[in-house]
């Protein structure tokens, strides 16, 4: 299992939208073998590694 990209309260991008979010949680998905993450501005939502990006 490799190491989460995104720790809780990291500021990010959503790449669909370009809308900043922070990190609510993170979760590892063993059957899909990747990371989903909740942030807090959409808690009903979950987001994989690849729909976020890190602000620079």
């Amino acid at each position: 299992m490799k190491k989460s990209l995104y720790a809780s309260g990291d500021e990010v991008n959503i790449r669909a939208s370009g809308e900043s979010v922070t990190i609510f949680k993170s979760q590892y998905v063993k059957n899909m073998k990747r990371y989903s993450y909740t942030v807090n501005e959409h808690p009903n939502t979950f987001f994989f590694e690849e729909e976020l990006s890190k602000e620079e």
